[in-house]
């Protein structure tokens, strides 16, 4: 691809910039330094070429960021599906007295919502094992910035899966472009903060990977009575926990040795410590 090279000097800097037909920086360099920052890995060959002509003397690109060798404490494809919330519950779980008098009070706790995600999470992860036998990998409770987590990430042929599970148990729920009603009630965002978390996985995978990686979120429903998806627009994959089953045939996406790449990063810890 053709790139063009605009100069830009301005609050005592002087960078050329490599920017792609629609006018979206690629990749930057410091005249001064010679040192090229990629933005877009995958024109990443394209944007060292073209800053390149354009520099005298010394060139220095960005170089791929690693991680540091991996460790059984840092390992993520050690959780089990709502390791989060398992942890969480441990740590900030009611007392037996508390327990006792939230259930003679019939009083809706906090807790109860944590156990109610736990056993939905869990649900959703055991039918996501079952793809790693057509190839997939799977992890559980990654964790990012903020004290949240992506409930499952699921790595295969047909691409990278970001998956955020909600239980709602006998209930029905409706799915709109941007909003996700539950037995009729307030709209809630679960579409956006699906996209919003694939986002997240996507920068930190290409942040790390040496080619672009594309993320898709996708939203499990666990426990309902009906779910009705009249989205026209829809851009999150939208399935009840059994459905799931319906990506392991995707392929095309990923090759065997690419799926082992963006694994062995995802599985890192420390390259969510910033997502």
């Amino acid at each position: 691809m053709e790139l063009r090279v605009t100069r830009w000097k301005r609050y005592g800097h002087d960078r050329l910039y490599a920017n792609l037909p629609d006018g979206t920086a690629a990749g930057w360099a410091d005249v001064s330094t010679g040192k090229i920052t990629v933005l877009r890995a995958e024109h990443r060959a394209d944007v060292i070429a073209a800053l390149t002509q354009h520099l005298r003397g010394r060139v220095e690109a960005e170089p791929q960021p690693t991680l540091p060798p991996l460790t059984p404490t840092d390992d993520l494809a050690a959780n089990p599906p709502g390791k989060s919330l398992s942890d969480l519950l441990a740590a900030s779980g009611p007392r037996l007295l508390e327990r006792l008098v939230a259930r003679l009070l019939r009083r809706p706790t906090e807790w109860d919502s944590w156990r109610k995600g736990l056993a939905g999470e869990r649900r959703v992860g055991s039918e996501l094992n079952r793809l790693t036998r057509h190839g997939w990998r799977v992890l559980h409770s990654v964790p990012l910035a903020g004290n949240v987590d992506i409930d499952h990430l699921l790595i295969g042929p047909g691409g990278v899966f970001s998956i955020n599970t909600k239980h709602h148990h006998g209930r029905p729920v409706w799915v709109g472009d941007d909003a996700v009603r539950v037995a009729h009630g307030k709209p809630a965002p679960y579409v956006r903060k699906s996209r919003a978390e694939a986002k997240r996985v996507a920068r930190v995978l290409d942040h790390y990977c040496t080619f672009p990686v594309p993320v898709e979120p996708v939203l499990v429903f666990v426990g309902v009575t009906e779910l009705k998806v009249v989205a026209t627009q829809l851009t999150v994959r939208v399935y009840q926990e059994r459905q799931v089953a319906a990506l392991a045939p995707l392929s095309g996406a990923l090759t065997a040795e690419q799926i082992e790449e963006v694994h062995s990063v995802a599985r890192h810890r420390q390259a969510w410590n910033r997502a």
